[in-house]
């Protein structure tokens, strides 16, 4: 009997199937330091254990997107070990801050299968629910992915595709418990923009571009323990359609995530992912520029203190963002697009207690 795991093919799915995923991983003040230095971001309340205590954090919380990496991360070798691209997210909430020396754990539910025509492939849609050593919820999110089939003869499920939120709606938003944006410092956070100061329909050119290296994005990806074959493997990607290594989506997602500081400075934590597409696959060499529009603006109930700021942000390959591009004349998405990340993030108001 064979003793490694060779991952789940289409076919091995099954609707409802529960997957509990190994390993825990406790994040530490190395894996911070690390994604800090793999992305450079620069959000005051992730960087400066005092700003975020002054807010009501009890220290410097793990970057949103880490946590969802790490989170994600736990899923590949039971979700997405096979697949052929991962393809997008919907209704994601995130939960109670993580700090350093928290251990979170992950565990999908498939909720979704369709078979694709050509009969070698099909899209396993799963809910994975991170929790951390006490069971609270960290993130909550759905995705789909495609995966190849081992046994191309093997019969096809009753397609079952998930019915989606398009969005998150702001009764599902976990704002912090604790937080307090009366001693928010505009100055020392970087950016004098408050939720104010954002309309709707606006769109903010992010500026700066970073180009992706191939060691870089190595690093990255094996941080989270994400096994996926065609970030690593460049013998099984020499049989595939680029003949090279995809670079993970979550690396694109958290280059833009940190470029989008440079116009939204102040918006300090993501409350939802209400959907996001990999649009075009991106590889070693291509340097990302980004983009924002704010789809929408929440008033949150009972706080005059912090809003919420629906924000659509797209990463764009070697293509500077001055232009906004985003889908062609056909409604396909522009070549150069390679993210399309519809979230929902907190931003502090501004009102006379606001420094």
């Amino acid at each position: 009997m064979s003793k490694n795991n060779p991952g789940n093919y289409f076919e091995d799915f099954r609707l409802g199937q529960v997957l509990r995923h190994a390993t825990p991983r406790t994040i530490t003040a190395g894996d911070v330091a690390l994604y800090t230095g793999l992305y450079g971001p620069r959000f005051a309340v992730q960087s400066s254990a005092e700003f975020a205590s002054a807010i009501g954090f009890r220290g410097a919380p793990v970057d949103d997107l880490l946590v969802f990496h790490m989170v994600f991360g736990k899923t590949v070798p039971d979700v997405s070990l096979n697949a052929v691209a991962n393809l997008g997210y919907a209704g994601g909430v995130f939960g109670a801050p993580v700090y350093t020396g928290d251990t979170v754990s992950t565990v999908s539910r498939v909720i979704g299968l369709k078979q694709n025509s050509n009969g070698k492939t099909g899209v396993v849609y799963v809910n994975s629910v991170g929790c951390n050593q006490h069971g609270e919820m960290v993130v909550d999110y759905n995705r789909w992915v495609m995966v190849r089939k081992n046994n191309p003869d093997a019969p096809a499920p009753d397609a079952i595709v998930p019915d989606l939120p398009a969005t998150v709606d702001a009764t599902s938003f976990r704002v912090p418990v604790g937080l307090d944006l009366t001693d928010y410092d505009g100055e020392l956070a970087g950016s004098p923009h408050y939720w104010d100061d954002y309309a709707i329909g606006e769109k903010i050119d992010h500026v700066d571009g970073m180009t992706i290296e191939e060691a870089e994005h190595q690093i990255a990806t094996r941080l989270y323990q994400n096994t996926a074959k065609v970030h690593f493997d460049q013998i099984a990607a020499n049989q595939g359609r680029f003949g090279k290594r995809l670079i993970y989506g979550g690396h694109v997602m958290s280059l833009a995530r940190a470029l989008s500081f440079n116009g939204l400075g102040n918006a300090f934590k993501i409350v939802a992912i209400n959907g996001g597409s990999h649009a075009n696959p991106a590889f070693a060499g291509d340097t990302v520029f980004a983009w924002s529009e704010i789809i929408d603006k929440i008033s949150l109930a009972g706080r005059d203190d912090v809003g919420a700021l629906r924000v659509r942000l797209v990463a764009m390959r070697n293509h500077g963002a001055t232009d906004f591009s985003l889908r062609d004349e056909a409604g396909k998405y522009d070549s150069a697009v390679l993210l399309d990340f519809d979230h929902t993030v907190l931003i502090p108001k501004r009102s006379l207690s606001v420094k």
